[in-house]
């Protein structure tokens, strides 16, 4: 009795049934987990777009010289690196678990089994399972009893803490417009479930006595009830009364409004264009493609260069300066067949590669001509000041000497 209704001193706004009339079964905003944020489609979307996006990137060894310039390195690290890490995962499983963990809780561990100084194999770890903390100068990572230097463990945080142990990571530092999210979530599901009919008050002369007032109530219930089983949205009421919505219309609140400005502050919390959300609401031709240049120069690239410095610092050690690993961000281009084509055509055209070289890039097989794997260039492209070799104004201008070009270069010889 003394938390009931009916005491004075307890006021009817922190009563359960109370407020469930206007749709809210609870005065608290939902606690937001990981697998409660990832029922919110936006971040969901974030999550899945990233982690895809950058475990899809061409990722490849290389090994640096002064003679021959950057080949790709072969052999076990080359299988590691671009195509399985360990026996169980290909590599595009492995770099997608990996940077989920980095989008959803803020942190993405791997450890390197090596054997002696040869690398073996890379296998993730569940951050949930690791402590991290620090002996002297160094850290120590503790998994499952087991403890492993700093130097055979791949880190990828999304934001360290000032003590450099802990870390941020965006569900938590975005919990407060998450926690609307699911809150409109959950209001927009109850609304609907009860049939679109919002919380309603009957008006008019009621029958004197609790019992007279809760059989009217049960008649209501009971007609309304039958309207929405029978899909008919006609019920009878008592003359002379009439029925009120209570509470706040969706509509008028800016329900809708609301959830799609959740999509704009989800897509800041993890950075992201909202073009990549599908909210496309303010999107034109010019931004969307302004957004896709964004999307690669500020997001892509930067934690595919951190993917790629903590590799090269794990994998090679602080002095190994020949050795090297890096994403080929051209990987994104791949989409757009046209702008493709034309970039590769320049790129032989300009001596950038052979065309065996450029086959490669889309996996088509060499062709067995040698010259295939020689760099072409344009006959008429001479050093400035020096005469086109013979014959190469012909070949440029049909079978017509170019004899202006000539003087000009008379002229600039002399």
């Amino acid at each position: 009795m003394s938390e009931s209704i009916e005491n004075p001193g307890v006021p009817v706004s922190q009563t359960v049934e109370f407020m469930a009339v206007f749709g809210i079964d609870s005065v608290t905003l939902p606690r937001v987990t990981t697998d409660r944020a990832l029922t919110v489609p936006a971040v969901a979307a974030a999550v899945a777009f990233l982690s895809r996006t950058l475990a899809a990137l061409p990722l490849h060894a290389y090994r640096r010289s002064e003679d021959e310039g950057s080949k790709r390195i072969k052999g076990k690290l080359g299988t590691v690196v671009h195509e399985n890490p360990n026996p169980e995962m290909d590599a595009f499983k492995f770099r997608q678990y990996l940077w989920q963990q980095v989008f959803t809780g803020g942190r993405g561990l791997a450890w390197i089994e090596r054997n002696a100084t040869q690398v073996e194999n890379i296998w993730p770890i569940n951050p949930a399972k690791c402590t991290i903390r620090r002996k002297g100068l160094t850290l120590v990572y503790r998994v499952e009893g087991q403890e492993y230097p700093a130097a055979d463990i791949i880190d990828i945080p999304f934001m360290l803490r000032g003590d450099m142990t802990g870390h941020y990571g965006p569900i938590a530092l975005a919990a407060k417009a998450i926690q609307l999210a699911l809150a409109m979530n959950d209001y927009a599901s109850n609304f609907f479930a009860g049939g679109g009919v919002p919380p309603i008050a009957l008006s008019g002369p009621l029958p004197q006595g609790a019992d007279g007032l809760k059989r009217a109530m049960a008649d209501v219930m009971r007609a309304i009830d039958t309207a929405k089983q029978s899909s008919k949205p006609v019920f009878p009421i008592p003359p002379g009364h009439e029925l009120k919505a209570i509470g706040f219309d969706p509509e008028k609140g800016q329900m809708t409004d609301a959830r799609l400005f959740q999509i704009q502050e989800i897509a800041r919390a993890w950075q992201i264009p909202p073009a990549f959300l599908q909210d496309l609401s303010k999107g034109t031709f010019a931004n969307v493609e302004q957004q896709d240049l964004h999307l690669v120069k500020h997001l892509i690239g930067q934690w595919a260069a951190a993917f790629e410095g903590e590799l090269n610092l794990k994998l090679f050690g602080r002095m190994n300066g020949n050795r090297y690993v890096e994403h080929n961000l051209d990987g994104l281009m791949r989409g757009d067949f046209k702008s493709r084509i034309d970039a590769i055509g320049r790129g032989i055209q300009t001596a950038q590669l052979t065309p065996n070289e450029a086959r490669a890039l889309d996996n088509r097989p060499k062709h067995k001509n040698p010259d295939a794997d020689e760099l072409l260039v344009q006959g008429a492209t001479v050093v400035l000041g020096k005469s086109p070799a013979p014959g190469a104004s012909t070949a440029t201008t049909g079978g017509q000497p170019d004899n202006g070009d000539q003087n000009v270069d008379d002229k600039a010889g002399s």
